[in-house]
């Protein structure tokens, strides 16, 4: 009997039948959505909620209906790169230009590199990178993997508890089931004791999807290596690629992805961006706003 009720939820996901059915009650559950809820909420996006809820609809419901109001007033597909731009001058979070072997997307975390103060800003820039990286998923992919690099990360220049505790919360509350995997490479001995704190943030799901990789534990590095060819991987990550943050480059493929982002969404982009790329945000106007959604 204990057996048959700890892999109920294990049923939902490999039958698809019963799937259809929990999607189905999910969506009655939440009831009818226009504008961009209608868009956010696809089956696909059902099916993530109940995934990380063990499909239990009551608190998947709860739990989608918390997004619903967070993107209300975060508004993650209105926020444009010249906003965050002064975010991106160091390369401290970027979308990388290759895909893991499953063809997801990766983003490149270097805390190290932090270069600004404003945790709303620094949020925002996130969120905009999630979304920049949901945007770039190829047919039939829903997520990313994260590799960060702990190259000149230190405990007192880097990543306050505040900042890591919100980046969690955004990604599981706001992201279910939109990472696979996240390989830490060679954290220095000085972040067990940042890890000891943080590592209670994290839900059981996404705990597992967190990785440790040494240089030398020989386990680690074949683990990543079954998620990434070493010839995309850069050096720094123990791969054979050059990792070449381009600044102005970078800039300037978020600007071609924000018209990208903006006609999917419906949105009137208005040509906000600044010849540079990295007008700061006080001076862009405000984003075009459509009839607000019902909820």
């Amino acid at each position: 009997m204990f057996s048959r009720w700890t892999n109920s939820h294990h049923d939902q996901e490999n039958d698809p039948h019963q799937a259809e059915l929990k999607v189905n009650e999910l969506k009655d559950a939440i009831g009818p959505q226009s504008g961009r809820n209608l868009q956010f909420c696809t089956n696909a996006c059902f099916r993530r909620y109940l995934e990380a809820r063990n499909w239990n609809v009551e608190k998947s419901k709860k739990m989608l209906e918390e997004t619903l109001k967070w993107r209300s007033t975060f508004k993650p597909e209105e926020i444009r790169w010249n906003e965050v731009a002064i975010e991106g001058e160091t390369g401290k979070i970027y979308r990388a230009n290759f895909h893991d072997r499953n063809g997801r997307s990766v983003l490149i975390l270097r805390p190290g590199m932090q270069n600004t103060t404003s945790l709303d800003n620094q949020m925002r820039h996130l969120v905009y990178l999630l979304e920049n990286a949901i945007l770039n998923l190829p047919e039939g992919q829903e997520q990313m993997s994260w590799l960060i690099d702990f190259t000149g990360w230190s405990i007192t220049n880097n990543v306050p508890i505040k900042s890591a505790r919100e980046t969690i919360n955004i990604l599981q509350n706001h992201y279910p089931e939109r990472l696979a995997i996240a390989f830490l490479y060679n954290p220095p001995r000085i972040f067990e004791a940042f890890w000891k704190i943080v590592k209670y943030f994290l839900d059981a799901k996404t705990f597992q999807k967190v990785k440790f990789v040494y240089p030398k534990n020989k386990d680690s590095v074949e683990l990543m290596r079954t998620y990434f060819d070493e010839q995309n991987l850069p050096k720094e990550f123990g791969g054979k690629a050059l990792l070449n943050y381009d600044y102005e480059e970078f800039s300037k493929m978020m600007t071609q992805d924000d018209v990208k982002s903006a006609a999917l969404w419906g949105l009137d982009i208005k040509l906000q961006q600044a010849g540079n790329g990295y007008s700061g945000a006080e001076v862009a106007p405000e984003p075009v706003c459509l009839a607000p959604a019902a909820s």
